[in-house]
């Protein structure tokens, strides 16, 4: 796996990172390679896969730990599958894995471990969500296909009714032991059962649901509760909801990403809503009270100042996004756009250039008749 990128390189933070700040390097990312922003760009929804495999392995500790001490290698399938070294033995950091390699598992120690009861994978999916919907919160359903036990057998593997025999060879150990001669001298192997292989069990009739295998590919239905405030990049575990376990292990979890779409009038920076709102040059000047539409088709009553200047940022407190797990929201800040008349009345000019004679500031007077000037063409 030596052409995989470096995981702290790919969210650009330092090996001694804190888990906050690689949350916070994951979210900035997740935002800047979001596919539905980056539509001509081809590569974004890769990069975004990318940044958010690196996020899965850091923002776990034991999963982190273990790449910093094997790197990549320690989830590479090719040399025994998530989880990287388990060991020869917690303790051995590693040892055990690397001996089994050289001489199979010695003792039978590694083997043993392997056909006990082993925890079933987690799982990742990517739920989009509506902007609305991540500020109130929502349930949504979504169908998932993953591997369960096979119903008719109930995870057996034989057909109901037909026997399951003891295999004669390992004599239901799913064992075999062989001697073998290395230069570090003479070591007894133990190896998987070839017959059953490894199971300890022959089964004459396999289940025809399951072609013997115990399990059955299902599409289920997940619900899932999405709290409010949340935003893209976000991760909701549900315990057990990943594949199942294998011997009897408990199954894995289920991790969904959240990915959030954009809203046509407003974004957000953290738990602050952003918005603007147009006026008109009178109210500007005049100062006035606008109604500004918020989310969930509700509106709130604006105090527009006498003197307000395009660019201008008005705050209103309590009006953001919800903040996750507590009892308050942010603020909404709503940005002014001030629109000018492209077309006056006779008396309409008028009255702007009597403003104008009035006018005690020259300059204000040259940069407002500029304005209207240029406005009228």
């Amino acid at each position: 796996m030596a052409d995989k990128r470096d995981y702290y390189d790919i969210l650009g933070v330092s090996r001694d990172a804190t888990p906050d700040q690689i949350k916070k390097a994951y979210r900035q990312l997740a935002k800047k390679f979001h596919p539905d922003v980056n539509k001509d760009d081809k590569d974004a929804a890769e990069k975004f896969k990318e940044v958010a495999e690196a996020y899965e392995i850091l923002s776990d500790d034991q999963k982190r730990a273990t790449y910093d001490r094997f790197g990549h290698d320690a989830f590479d399938p090719t040399r025994g599958g998530a989880g990287g070294f388990g060991g020869f033995g917690e303790g051995m950091g590693g040892f055990g894995d690397i001996f089994d390699l050289l001489f199979g598992a010695a003792g039978g120690g590694g083997q043993r471990r392997r056909s006990g009861p082993q925890r079933g994978s987690d799982r990742e999916v990517r739920l989009d969500i509506d902007f609305e919907e991540a500020v109130f919160g929502s349930e949504k359903d979504f169908d998932l296909q993953r591997i369960e036990k096979c119903g008719t057998c109930k995870g057996n593997g034989a057909e109901p009714g037909s026997p399951i025999k003891t295999c004669p060879q390992c004599k239901g150990s799913g064992q075999v032991r062989s001697a073998q001669s290395t230069p570090f001298g003479r070591f007894e192997t133990v190896k998987p059962c070839n017959r059953c292989q490894g199971e300890g069990k022959i089964i004459e009739k396999p289940c025809s649901a399951c072609k013997g295998t115990g399990k059955v590919r299902k599409k289920r239905t997940i619900n899932v509760r999405v709290p409010a405030g949340i935003d893209t990049g976000a991760r909701l575990r549900m315990q057990g909801e990943g594949e199942i376990g294998i011997n009897g292990g408990p199954a894995g979890d289920l991790y969904i990403i959240i990915v959030v779409r954009p809203h046509e009038r407003f974004t957000r920076d953290g738990y602050t809503l952003i918005t603007e709102t147009e006026i008109d040059f009178v109210q500007a000047s005049l100062g006035a009270e606008i109604e500004v539409p918020l989310l969930g088709g509700m509106s709130h009553k604006l105090e527009i100042p006498a003197g307000s200047q395009p660019g201008d940022v008005l705050t209103v407190k309590g009006k953001g996004i919800p903040h996750l797990h507590g009892q308050r929201s942010g603020d909404l800040k709503v940005y002014l756009k001030i629109k000018i008349p492209t077309k006056l009345s006779k008396r309409q000019k008028e009255l702007l250039q009597s403003f104008y004679d009035d006018s005690d500031s020259k300059e204000s007077k040259k940069g407002i008749i500029d304005k209207l000037k240029d406005a009228m063409g």
